[in-house]
Parts: C-alpha cells; sequence; structure tokens
C-alpha cells in the first residue's frame, strides 16, 4: 500500500511547549456569545442551541449551588441519553464543581464503588434508576441528596429524593468565571482491569485538548453534523461533543442504535461525519439496501471509531460513498486521543496512527528501555504540554506512582512503531472488551463471588482477545451444592451489567494457579471452549440492556 505523508507528519515536534489553555466553561460560553442560535446539539431529532444549553445550564447552576455544590466536589450523574446529560455536566462545572457520568448499565457493587469513591453529596439520576440507589443506599452515608429525572413511583429511601425539575431555575445570566484550564472538571471511571474501577481526573484543558485533536481529525466544517450513538458517559462521544463547540458546529446523538433507522436518522440530521463503534460497522454494511441509504450516498463524507476491518472498510467505501474510513487511533481514559491521522494522508491499513502533535510516546521492554524501531514493547507515553492528559487516579497517589514510572506514562498495551505509525500488538493487562464496553474482570469476579454457591472464579476471554471477546466464567462450586450453569447464568443477568454477562460458564472442580496461588488466566484462555463449557446461545437466552 502506498503511504502518503502530510506537512504535519513532517514537521518536526518540540519536547515541550506552551500550548492553547482553555475550560469547558469558556469554550461553551464563546460559542453562545458567537453563534447563539446555531443548533449545538440534536438528542434523538431535537435540536437545541447554544444559547438554549448555556443559558438553562446557567440557571440550573445557581439552584444546585442552594444545594451546598461547592468548587473542587464531585456530583454524580446516572442519565440516559437526553438534553439534560449535557446542561447538568455544564451546570456542574460553572461552580467549579467535578462532573462524575456514570455508565447506566452500573448496578450493585459496580455502582455503589464508584459513587462512594468520589465523596459526592449530591447524585442525579433518571427516575428509573432510583431503584438501584435504594438497593445499595446503606452503602452511600456521604450521599445526602438525589435529584430525579422524570416521573416516578413513591419508593422508600434513606437518601432523600427531590424532582431535578425543581432546580432548573429562571435565572439565566451569565455566572462569574470560577475555573481554570488546570482545575479538575470531571472524573472518568477506567475499567478497573487489576482492581476496583479508579477515577481519571480530568482537567477542563484535557477536556478542550481532546476536543481539538478530534476535530483537527474529523471531516467537518464549521457548522456542520457530527452523528454518534455512543452514549454521554462514555469518553468518545464526549470528545464529539467537545470538538464541535469550538467553531460552533452540531453534534447530533442518539440514544439506541438501530440497523434499520440508521441512515433515515443520518440523514435527518444531516451528517457529514459519524463516530461509531465496533460491531455497528459492519451490521451498516452488511445491512440490506434501504432507500434513504441510496439517497445520502457519499454525503456521509467520514465515518471513524474502533475496530474497522479492512474488509468492512472497503464496504464503506463502495457502497455507500464514504471518504474516509477510520480506524487510525489509539488512547485509553488517562489519554484519550493519543494517535490519529490527518486527513490528507493515506496510512498502512492495519496501523493504529502516528502520535498527536500534545503527545511523545516510545516503546520500552520490561526495563523502561527503548526498544529498537519494530519490535513489540509496552506502549508508553507523556504530554508535550501542560494538562492534556489525566492528573493521576483521584485519591489514589500509590495507583498513579504505578503508572507514572521514569517520567513516562506506562499504559500496560503492547505495540511497536514502524515508519512513526503505531501497530496496537497485545493487552498487556487482564481486561475485557465486549459490546463496546471494557470490562473489569475483577469486579466481574466479585459479583459472582457473592453467590452463595460459588467457592473460587475467574472471567476471561475465550482464545486470542482481538477485537471484540466472548467472556467465559470459569467456576468451583462450593461442595455439595447443586445448581446448573443456566442458573448461573441467569442470576448473573440480574447482577451484572448487560455488556458483562458471560457467554460461556465452565464449572469445575478447580482452577489452573501458580506456586504463589494465582490463578492461571492465560490457560484458561488458551483451553478456550471445552467439551465441558456451557453456552448460553446455543441455549437460546439473550440478554439485552435494561431499563
Amino acid at each position: 500500500m502506498t503511504v502518503t505523508l502530510s506537512l504535519e507528519a513532517a514537521r518536526p515536534k518540540p519536547a515541550f511547549a506552551a500550548g492553547q489553555r482553555d475550560t469547558v466553561v469558556e469554550l461553551l460560553g464563546r460559542a453562545a456569545a458567537r453563534t447563539p442560535d446555531r443548533t449545538f446539539a440534536i438528542i434523538d431529532g431535537t435540536p437545541f442551541t447554544y444559547r438554549q444549553v448555556d443559558e438553562a445550564s446557567n440557571a440550573m447552576a445557581r439552584e444546585i449551588a442552594t444545594l451546598g455544590v461547592h468548587k473542587g466536589e464531585c456530583v454524580v450523574t446516572l442519565f440516559d441519553t437526553t438534553i439534560d446529560s449535557l446542561i447538568c455536566w455544564f451546570a456542574i462545572n460553572k461552580l467549579g464543581a467535578i462532573w462524575v457520568p456514570v455508565n447506566t448499565a452500573y448496578r450493585g457493587e459496580f455502582l455503589r464503588g464508584q459513587v462512594h469513591d468520589t465523596g459526592a453529596k449530591l447524585v442525579m439520576c433518571e427516575a428509573h434508576y432510583l431503584e438501584r440507589f435504594m438497593q445499595i443506599a446503606e452503602g452511600l452515608p456521604q450521599v445526602q441528596l438525589i435529584l430525579t429525572r422524570g416521573s416516578q413511583a413513591a419508593i422508600a429511601s434513606i437518601i432523600p429524593v427531590k424532582p431535578l425539575d425543581s432546580f432548573r431555575g429562571t435565572n439565566s445570566a451569565p455566572l462569574p468565571l470560577v475555573v481554570q484550564p488546570a482545575d479538575l472538571a470531571a472524573l472518568l471511571y477506567t475499567s478497573g482491569t487489576t482492581g476496583p474501577s479508579k477515577g481519571c481526573m480530568i482537567t477542563h484543558n484535557y477536556f478542550a485538548a481532546v476536543g481539538r485533536i478530534n476535530r483537527r481529525h474529523t471531516l467537518l466544517d464549521e457548522g456542520e453534523t457530527l452523528w454518534t450513538c455512543l452514549p454521554l458517559f462514555h469518553a468518545a462521544a464526549l470528545c464529539g461533543v467537545l470538538s464541535v463547540m469550538g467553531d460552533g458546529s452540531c453534534v447530533a446523538v442518539s440514544s439506541q442504535f438501530s440497523v434499520r433507522r440508521f441512515w433515515d436518522e443520518i440523514e435527518q440530521s444531516g451528517a457529514v461525519s459519524a463516530m461509531l463503534m465496533a460491531s455497528i460497522f459492519a451490521l451498516v454494511a452488511q445491512a440490506p439496501d434501504c432507500e434513504a441509504a441510496k439517497r445520502y450516498r457519499g454525503r456521509l463524507k467520514m465515518v471513524f471509531g474502533v475496530p474497522i476491518s479492512p474488509e468492512v472498510r472497503k464496504i464503506w467505501h463502495e457502497r455507500f460513498g464514504a471518504q474516509i474510513v477510520s480506524s487510525w487511533s489509539y488512547g485509553q481514559t488517562e489519554g484519550i486521543r493519543m494517535t490519529a491521522v490527518p486527513l490528507d494522508e493515506t496510512p498502512p491499513e492495519l496501523c493504529a496512527g502516528r502520535v498527536v502533535d500534545e503527545y511523545e510516546m516510545m516503546i520500552f521492554d520490561d526495563h523502561d528501555q527503548p526498544v529498537p524501531e519494530g519490535t513489540v514493547g509496552q506502549i508508553v507515553f507523556r504530554p508535550r504540554e501542560a494538562n492534556v492528559m489525566f492528573e493521576g487516579y483521584w485519591k489514589r497517589p500509590d495507583a498513579t506512582a504505578a503508572v507514572w514510572k521514569n517520567l513516562w506514562m506506562h499504559t500496560g498495551d503492547l505495540g511497536k512503531i514502524v515508519d512513526g505509525y503505531l501497530y496496537f500488538a497485545d493487552r498487556a493487562k487482564d481486561y475485557l472488551r465486549s459490546r463496546g464496553e471494557n470490562i473489569s474482570s475483577f469486579e466481574v469476579e466479585r459479583t459472582f463471588q457473592a453467590h452463595h454457591a460459588v467457592a473460587e472464579v475467574a472471567v476471561h476471554a475465550v482464545g486470542a482477545q482481538t477485537g471484540e471477546d466472548e467472556i467465559k466464567v470459569t467456576v468451583v462450586l462450593r461442595d455439595d451444592v447443586l445448581m446448573t450453569e443456566e442458573e448461573l447464568c441467569l442470576w448473573s443477568i440480574d447482577n451484572l451489567p448487560h455488556f458483562a454477562v458471560p457467554r460461556y460458564v465452565e464449572f469445575r472442580a478447580a482452577l489452573p494457579k501458580n506456586p504463589t496461588g494465582r490463578v492461571l488466566k492465560y490457560q484458561l484462555r488458551d483451553e478456550s471452549v471445552t467439551p465441558t463449557t456451557w453456552d448460553r446461545e446455543a441455549a437460546g437466552i439473550q440478554v439485552r440492556r435494561r431499563k
């Protein structure tokens, strides 16, 4: 394949330099002042202007300030994809408080652990999620109030509950700026791949920088629309929102992905770029023809996300007329968009892009020594500008120090660099990815360990971990306990996020371990689906997202 390098690739990069400084609050304020009546967000087909979002968040900020929310304090939200996800985010930030969006699939210990870790006194959630908080209320002694969005049935609660509508306010005048670029804007929790989930401390400037990086590599002119169906608690979706704010463009968000409605929704939004993920690329590529897709051919100029196979990329080019079909990026919550490819560059098919100007990246061996070009090792990175990556893990200085060694952030991922392009090789951490979600095997195991019949458990992928994983739980039952694999699976559906429910279950007399007692998960992965493994899909049990 011919590789064409852009001028950006040839430009020398300084080791460290002064960068652009910004805050989320100022980003929104400038856009609302410059293009107040331009559409900022389209949520499930309903448009909202920059003025509307700015003024609504001003009014709400004043109201929640009366609840004692102060600068530097956390406020947790558990929202579906609605305009309130944005209004509450900006209202929280306008007070200098720290926004903590939580995955709406979380319940039980997954939910309690994150909310408790924040120390938040105030929680905002959909009314239909209130019962989840009631089930864990005794484990949240710091929470003083829950504001619910929408109508709800009366639920007995030891935590006071009030309607969010009572705190929308009427005074929409601008508030004094109380935040600086280095102040924290959010906590985004990792998947907790080697222990409990950790809160990545995200500054205002980091959010703004992510928006600039994403915008620089998105085919989108001023005022045009970027479409996504990613939920607004996801870092990737936040990249999309932040990327349009710089020049007053628009982000269209669908709360649910539908293959059947995909092209109708794209056409209705008028989007020229779309941010998708994982299986969506293939599902759309392989869907039957429809009139909307034919009408819109060539108008959706760019689609991007990971992963995309070469075969699926070709279909998007030829069938739908997309100019750019990009999966050339790499990142994690600690550094959301570290690699990319300029719009005028044609990269190698299987690469993950080149490091962007804001970061420096190398490949190290186990002793933190740089490896020769083309050699697989651990991916490490550090900033070239201040406050463009996470500031560490919330309340976990030891965990921060463990990954920040010799002045480099150690990702725990393996890769190689060839001709300036990063190639992702493997996952060094023991984590899983299913249905577009990173999953903590530690937390899934902890959930299974709460079952009275389970003595020991290991949660792992089956076979090679490439793209999306099929999850298996290998279980040692307690003595004299009678249980079927199907019964344990049905129990897990009620106690795990939908995307974390294993497909495979196997009961064993013992787990393979090393001399120190550590379970040999690599052996379980290699053994894959054994003759005694039960398959949920073969049993006809489907798992769907629940409200």
